[in-house]
């Protein structure tokens, strides 16, 4: 038990004075003025909060979460396809496909992808 207690001590200490000569030889200050400044997507916040917002950037972020959710959605089907029955899994695939791709022409014919806008 005494042991114990002797080897942990030493250990404490070992990674103490690492620590110190990490600290000590690093050339990374501590503070940095610009990241200690609040930053919210592109926006300065000590400016005027109702500027306009580009409406591309929050296209692309909602595309960006789309296409996320596509593969969190695509990724088990393809992982279940040697445990499952095949005529099933093919099923369940086109139809996804296809309600994808439905809900990519419903916003090309309204105007949703449209970049010039």
């Amino acid at each position: 038990m005494n042991m114990l207690i002797v080897m942990m001590t030493l250990i404490l200490i070992i990674m103490s004075m690492l620590m110190i000569v990490i600290m000590m030889v690093s050339k990374k200050p501590l503070t940095d003025n610009q990241k200690a400044t609040p930053f919210e997507c592109g926006f300065n916040p000590m400016s005027y909060s109702r500027l306009p917002f580009s409406i591309h950037f929050f296209m692309i972020a909602v595309i960006f979460l789309i296409f996320d959710i596509e593969i969190i959605m695509i990724m088990p089907t393809i992982l279940t396809m040697k445990i499952s029955m095949l005529k099933m899994w093919i099923s369940t695939s086109v139809m996804f496909t296809i309600i994808l791709i439905m809900g990519l022409y419903h916003e090309w014919i309204n105007g949703m992808i449209n970049w010039t806008n």
